[in-house]
């Protein structure tokens, strides 16, 4: 049994493993369980593997890499054209197998442990930001009805529950629940804050993010995001690669004559993309009041 590839549709429970031989044709295409799955492959000769870069990718990436098998991870955008007939992991499968040879395909590398760590502080980061946004958006509301209405921010949020805790006007068991949701804000902003020391050590010991992190508008976060998303760029050819992959190049129309240039097309990773926007936001509403950022 000669096999040029194998091609994996990545599930929780089921993986469907797709085999190609050198003719292009299908050897086999079985679904596995995921029991079975590490099994079946450390039996399989090295071979490249494809798999769309999605749920749980970089782990198998990691773990078949060291079988010795090639991983290569497909972004999912680039799967789907080659879907045929009807959505099943049968199809899906054939389907990231006939990408994988096309030509221009650009591959995601396969993160390291380290670098998903990172991400994951990223993501946690996010989440308690927004959490803790709408936690003031929501007292602001609250109070609005009892006429207490404070500016935007959160210190006169912070201040407005503390000077409330005196209004008589209020019950017992309100004031509570406001103490209690400034209680609540502390704990995120103190959870936010610790992540955020967590990454200055990151960048503090990473030669990598420290040359990052010299760039005007970038900042710790900024250059831990990058350098995790990215590493050291090794999927990029050049800038211009990267702003595409990004998704802040126009977005382009030609067809004969017409040609047409519309908005940034907004692909790619869309929380790394805001954080280089807002660091460029930065700096350019800085810049004649500093001169290292002209």
């Amino acid at each position: 049994m000669n096999i040029k590839l194998l091609s994996v549709d990545l599930a929780k429970n089921v993986f469907q493993v797709c085999a190609l031989d050198n003719h292009n044709h299908v050897i086999f295409n079985k679904k596995l369980t995921r029991s079975k799955f590490l099994l079946f492959m450390v039996q399989q000769p090295q071979s490249p593997v494809y798999m769309e870069a999605c749920y749980s990718a970089h782990y198998w990436g990691r773990t078949l890499n060291e079988m010795g098998h090639t991983v290569h991870l497909i972004p999912a955008q680039m799967v789907k054209p080659f879907v045929r007939g009807n959505k099943n992991d049968n199809n899906d499968a054939l389907a990231i197998a006939e990408a994988g040879q096309r030509p221009h395909i650009r591959f995601v590398p396969v993160k390291s442990v380290h670098q998903q760590e990172i991400l994951a502080m990223h993501r946690v980061r996010q989440r308690l930001i927004k959490s803790r946004t709408q936690l003031t958006n929501q007292a602001r509301g609250l109070l609005s009805d009892f006429g207490i209405v404070f500016p935007k921010g959160f210190k006169p949020f912070k201040k407005a529950i503390v000077s409330l805790q005196n209004d008589a006007f209020l019950s017992l068991q309100f004031r509570q629940m406001m103490r209690n949701t400034l209680t609540e804000f502390n704990q995120m902003t103190d959870r936010i804050e610790a992540i955020e020391d967590d990454l200055n050590r990151y960048i503090k010991g990473s030669h990598d993010c420290q040359i990052v992190n010299s760039i005007p508008g970038i900042g710790p976060i900024n250059a831990s995001a990058l350098i995790a998303s990215i590493g050291k760029g090794q999927a990029f050819a050049n800038p211009k690669e990267f702003a595409v992959w990004l998704g802040l190049t126009p977005r382009q129309y030609n067809s004969g004559d017409t040609v047409k240039t519309g908005r940034i097309t907004k692909r790619g990773d869309k929380y790394l993309r805001t954080l280089l926007v807002q660091g460029a936001h930065t700096v350019t509403r800085w810049a004649n009041k500093r001169d290292e950022l002209l």
